[in-house]
């Protein structure tokens, strides 16, 4: 089943092409760049181009931060629950990581 727009697609395509848009690009003649993840690469191009990060690296931030607040408390309480946010935090990132993958 074709998209809704697709015809729509094809014939702003057209124009572009008749106009010359296409002409004189960047790159022309030279092959595509290779890619490890043919699938995602364009939804990973627009993340990192826009600031984006993978979710392990926002994951580990915060594990360094709850690392900092481990080093500056001594209540034994707060201790023992930052170090079971940290556990997980670790397993969190490793399944982001795998995710990433």
């Amino acid at each position: 089943m074709d998209h809704p727009l697709i015809d729509l697609i094809n014939q702003k395509i057209a124009e572009a092409e008749a106009k010359g848009d296409f002409d004189n690009l960047s790159g022309v003649g030279k092959p595509l760049p290779r890619e490890d993840d043919p699938e995602n690469a364009l939804l990973n191009r627009l993340i990192k181009e826009n600031g984006g990060m993978p979710e392990f690296v926002s994951l580990s931030r915060e594990l360094e931060k709850l690392r900092a607040e481990l080093r500056e408390t001594a209540d034994r309480t707060r201790r023992t629950e930052i170090m079971k946010e940290m556990s997980m935090m670790d397993a969190r990132i490793e399944v982001a990581r795998k995710a990433y993958r």
